[in-house]
């Protein structure tokens, strides 16, 4: 009767392996935080594409290397979120002006 003692861990889509992750978390907060400044930015004003298209390019790489390096499903959801945000305002910034101005 071993296996009524293991919980059961694969019931969720976000469920985590039980181990914690510190870069990969830190990574995942940042590639949101900086998606969602480049996005917001690139939507809300043309003049702020040198924060939008910057914070999208950090945001894009940041997230490229989490996804790299993640080792769970809500790791890599959060991520993929990051990444369409950044990568949404990187393209809208570089269409308002670019990275230089």
């Amino acid at each position: 009767m071993a296996q009524a003692l293991r919980p059961n861990t694969a019931g969720g889509l976000l469920a985590t392996d039980g181990k914690t992750h510190p870069l990969q978390d830190t990574l995942l907060a940042v590639t949101l935080v900086l998606g969602l400044l480049s996005f917001l930015t690139a939507i809300i004003d043309e003049d702020l594409h040198l924060l939008s298209s910057w914070a999208g390019l950090v945001g894009i790489l940041t997230g490229a290397y989490g996804q790299w390096i993640s080792e769970t499903t809500r790791e890599r959801f959060g991520l993929i979120l990051g990444l369409g945000a950044s990568g949404v305002g990187f393209f809208l910034g570089m269409a308002h002006g670019g990275l230089i101005g």
